[in-house]
């Protein structure tokens, strides 16, 4: 009967200890300050990247996961988002900004929300947007992991 109990818990024994962990804290004021420069920076260095269709500085910016969901529904993966980028798109991570909102969380992540002017290439005109995006910290820094943006009436 022993033993059997012995095995019976032998699955959690190889469980890594950061499993026994308590979860992450949230970040104090003063890293919240720290990681919100950060993705700042982080922000125009992409801005940067899109507007010069730098696909090699653009790519290790987006994580391997990313979605972008559209206005219409449509959802972009890293791929066709840095298609669109390449083609000279509007996308939001290069376009003026107003209304910026940063929430840290544990992790770190970082969720932005803001409103910008994008130009419809079809209509040939502009509109506004509310978008939100999510950041993430990755082996490298800081990624963009999802986006979504919807066209204000």
């Amino acid at each position: 009967m022993r033993r059997r109990t012995l095995l019976a818990g032998l699955p959690f024994l190889l469980l890594a200890p950061e499993a026994f962990a308590h979860p992450p804290r949230q970040p104090d004021s003063a890293e919240a300050k720290k990681f919100i420069q950060e993705v700042t920076d982080f922000r125009s260095k992409l801005a940067k990247a899109v507007l010069a269709k730098d696909f090699a500085a653009m790519r290790p910016l987006y994580a391997d996961s990313f979605t972008h969901t559209h206005d219409s529904g449509k959802l972009d993966n890293k791929d066709a988002r840095l298609v669109a980028a390449m083609a000279g798109e509007p996308l939001i991570e290069a376009a003026p900004v107003s209304d910026l909102v940063f929430r840290v969380f544990a992790g770190p992540t970082v969720i932005v929300t803001g409103k910008s002017p994008i130009l419809n290439v079809k209509e040939q005109k502009t509109y506004d947007f509310r978008w939100v995006s999510v950041y993430v910290t990755a082996q490298d820094g800081w990624q963009l992991a999802v986006s979504q943006a919807t066209r204000l009436s």
